[in-house]
């Protein structure tokens, strides 16, 4: 292998595509969701790591993590993979994006014009401190758990990362009643959802005439004319307020 060749294999030629981190996204949920959920956090009965905390190991680089998807481990259920080289490094673009990172310095905004605009855009979903809903995550904590990089992608693209918990459905029950909102528990005959308005509901799937399973996120993606940068940095520093 020449020098070249070694060169690529240390460095993501799509660190600074923006694009990367979902096609990713598209491609772990297709291929690695099984084993490592789809949220990168593992699945109880399986020996899966969790993804989200390989930043945090020491010695983990970029390009560890391509030559592990490339080559496996050996001893355990992770298979080697023969993707194109450029589909490996929009896995390792997407496993960073979701890397649990926070950071002990603030973000530097406001953190009481912050709250204001949290009221206005998350707290409908979203809970933080002693406000908001319940719908989306709890982001009391996350600046502990998330780079702010990270934060401000899940603003802008809410759909390239979706958490286990926060898949969207649609249940349609007989007399064509549809009910919409995110699974918490699911088996083979039955189904635990919380609906738009923020109730927790149980349903056996034998009673519904259709399950829907959306692709898209319920949160909607902010662009820089609903939320400038400025605005995200903003309420990330009412988020960091809260650790």
């Amino acid at each position: 292998m020449g020098t070249g060749s070694v060169l690529a294999q240390q460095v993501n030629p799509l660190e600074f595509d923006p694009r990367a981190a979902r096609t990713g996204g598209v491609l772990f949920r297709a291929q690695c969701a099984t084993c490592h959920g789809a949220d990168g956090q593992g699945i109880d009965a399986i020996e899966a790591p969790d993804l989200t905390l390989l930043a945090m190991q020491d010695g983990i680089t970029d390009g560890r993590v391509f030559q592990t998807i490339r080559e496996g481990v050996p001893g355990s259920i992770m298979p080697p993979h023969d993707f194109p080289d450029l589909q490996i490094w929009t896995l390792v673009a997407y496993l960073k994006s979701i890397a649990a990172v926070g950071s002990a310095e603030p973000p530097g905004g406001n953190a009481q014009l912050g709250r204001e605009l949290f009221l206005t855009n998350c707290a409908s979903c979203h809970y933080a401190g002693d406000i908001g809903g319940r719908l989306g995550p709890d982001l009391s904590n996350i600046s502990a758990r998330r780079s702010q990089q990270a934060l401000i992608n899940s603003v802008r693209d809410p759909n390239a990362t979706i958490g286990q918990r926060y898949h969207t459905v649609t249940l349609v029950l007989r007399g064509n009643q549809r009910i919409q909102g995110t699974i918490k528990n699911e088996d083979a005959f039955s189904i635990q959802v919380m609906d738009t308005g923020q109730q927790l509901r149980g349903f056996v799937k034998a009673e519904l005439t259709e399950l829907i399973r959306e692709p898209d996120s319920l949160m909607p993606s902010f662009s820089r004319s609903a939320l400038s940068d400025e605005d995200i940095v903003d309420i990330l520093s009412f988020l960091h307020a809260q650790l």
